[in-house]
């Protein structure tokens, strides 16, 4: 069974677990809570399974930031572009945001979702922790060198603390260090073999995690059918319906017009950035898929790693077009209109100057709603509207997530074919749904390419 699951294409693998994960997901939510209302045992074992999954993508995504961004850094010697490369691919999150963000404000006033709504104003509560401009220094400046956080919470007399991680910070260490190598000089070519060792290592170790990601698919689409507000969806439709419909214009139209402007096929691109696409749809998570949509764009899209291993882990932090951009723009929208409030032009002008320079400030945090509330606090509208929508952000949340993936991938693949240095053979190859599997088989010989990265990334030009 093992041999013959090996062989069928990675790609196939996920579309089976998005399959049982719906099936087993719809079994769960008709068996209902158990004895005493207790989650039912497939629903926690479907939680588990997902949780379990996320969790070691997640674990393995700080080293591989860290490795990743020191070593592209040390590589820049090489290159001779390397400021116009990283002013380039902020100027183009910027402008991809700010058409995102048009979008959803223009949804917002076509379809009028607050006016539209059968939602209770009981439903409206504060979210409990929102977010500020203060997050944005607190996200930027580290911490310490790890970039860890402790939170500390009192239950039933016991005090539990978790460890979590700031990915902002911890790239603005790894850029640090990166530099402070480029000015070492060969002093620092020790610590760079080890650095480049440890890189592959953990690449390895990555790619056994990822080929549990069809497992991984049952759990985490399962735990949603039969957990998340599918029942709150009827209430809510018209907003649903427009924040699915800014997601597919996002993605369907203006990702591929932007393609073609730069004589890119978006057939190829989206073939290529698919496995990260789908896996940010089931697992509600940029962070957690970072390391494939980092893999995808250097291998399938034809970005030098280099250039790569520094923008998707920017990207991953700050370009959010799903959850920074359409979502606070229609949700503000929502809330303003529900609680009977006008928004005038220097609101919307607000709203978009949020979503291009405001998404930093959510760095390492979980979830749009901060996002929101970042929003709906520099329009002075109420909190207490995020409640209204807690309920179906986890279906939202999934589009979201897969937008942003794909934009993720999008930027450094153009920034890449503006700047000359797009590998075009690799982007136009031919690709099907095995095209993981040959990644992963050549996971041995990218451990000497990290060994003995000395191509110039600029040699293109």
């Amino acid at each position: 069974m093992l041999r013959a699951a090996k062989r069928t294409p990675f790609g196939v693998q996920i579309l089976i677990g998005l399959v049982l994960g719906v099936v087993l997901g719809l079994i769960a939510r008709n068996a209902g809570s158990g004895v005493g209302g207790e989650t039912g045992w497939l629903t926690v074992t479907l939680e588990t399974i997902g949780d379990t999954f996320v969790t070691l993508l997640k674990a393995l995504v700080p080293p591989l930031i860290f490795l990743a961004v020191v070593a592209s850094i040390a590589q820049l010697r090489q290159v001779t572009n390397a400021a116009r490369l990283a002013g380039q691919t902020l100027l183009w999150f910027a402008i991809t945001a700010l058409v995102s963000v048009g979008i959803g404000i223009a949804l917002g006033l076509v379809t009028n979702p607050g006016l539209h709504t059968s939602v209770s104003r009981d439903a409206a509560a504060d979210p409990g922790h929102s977010g500020s401009w203060l997050d944005f220094l607190q996200g930027v400046v580290p911490v310490n060198v790890f970039g860890l956080q402790a939170e500390s919470s009192l239950g039933e007399g016991v005090v539990d603390t978790a460890l979590s991680f700031n990915v902002l910070q911890i790239v603005v260490v790894s850029i640090a260090i990166g530099v402070a190598v480029l000015k070492v000089g060969a002093p620092a070519e020790p610590f760079l073999v080890v650095v480049r060792s440890l890189l592959a290592v953990i690449q390895k170790i990555l790619w056994w995690v990822i080929r549990l990601a069809p497992i991984g698919t049952v759990g985490l689409l399962g735990a949603a059918v039969a957990t998340y507000g599918w029942d709150a969806i009827g209430s809510l439709g018209v907003f649903v319906a427009a924040i699915y419909a800014g997601l597919a214009l996002v993605i369907g139209v203006f990702y591929p017009a932007l393609l073609r402007i730069h004589g890119l096929s978006p057939a190829k691109f989206f073939s290529g950035a698919w496995p990260a696409i789908q896996l940010a749809f089931v697992s509600r998570s940029s962070v957690g898929t970072m390391p494939l949509t980092e893999r995808v764009t250097e291998r399938n899209l034809g970005v030098p790693r280099s250039y790569a291993s520094f923008a998707v882990p920017l990207g991953a932090t700050t370009k959010m077009d799903g959850c920074a951009a359409i979502y606070p723009a229609l949700a503000a929208i929502f809330v303003a209109q529900f609680f009977g409030i006008d928004l005038g032009v220097t609101d919307y002008l607000l709203i978009a100057f949020v979503s291009v320079v405001g998404s930093a400030a959510t760095a390492g945090m979980t979830g749009a709603t901060v996002m929101l509330t970042l929003t709906l606090s520099t329009l002075g509208l109420p909190l207490e509207g995020v409640g209204l929508l807690l309920a179906i952000d986890p279906v939202l949340d999934m589009g979201r997530t897969a937008v942003n993936v794909a934009g993720q991938a999008l930027v450094p693949t153009i920034v890449a074919k503006r700047e000359g240095i797009l590998d075009l053979d690799r982007f136009n190859g031919a690709r099907g749904l095995d095209a993981v599997d040959d990644e992963l088989d050549t996971s041995e010989r990218d451990a000497h390419v990290y060994l003995d990265a000395r191509e110039p990334v600029g040699a293109g030009r």
